[in-house]
């Protein structure tokens, strides 16, 4: 099996916690087909560079998923379908990291400064 980094933008009327379902969803169908989800992190919602299908904001979110190559066949056309996506975007990687996501570090260091 091979690891993947999966990102997800989904509609900004949707609430957070439908975020997280969609997720779960994510989760459920990765695993039912023989494959892990490991680190799951929701980044907000967030201004898109440029508009997708007349929206300007999204709710991110980043899976790191280990499953075979049909997990993720099945994974794209399911997003495809689904109204709730706006975009999508798996990535192969050597390796997954236990650490934050550079999105959410960043956003600890503006805490941060904010303090002082």
């Amino acid at each position: 099996m091979a690891l993947y980094e999966h990102v997800f933008i989904a509609r900004p009327d949707i609430s957070p916690a439908q975020v997280e379902s969609l997720t779960e969803e994510i989760k459920t169908l990765v695993e039912s087909k023989g494959g892990k989800v490991g680190k799951t992190e929701y980044w907000g919602l967030r201004n898109l560079a440029y508009r997708v299908h007349k929206h300007r904001k999204g709710h991110y979110g980043l899976l790191d998923i280990d499953a075979p190559a049909g997990t993720l066949e099945e994974l794209d056309r399911r997003q495809r379908l689904s109204d709730d996506i706006i975009r999508y975007m798996t990535v192969r990687v050597e390796e997954h990291t236990e650490n934050q996501s550079a999105i959410l570090s960043k956003k600890d260091d503006r805490r941060r400064r904010d303090n002082r």
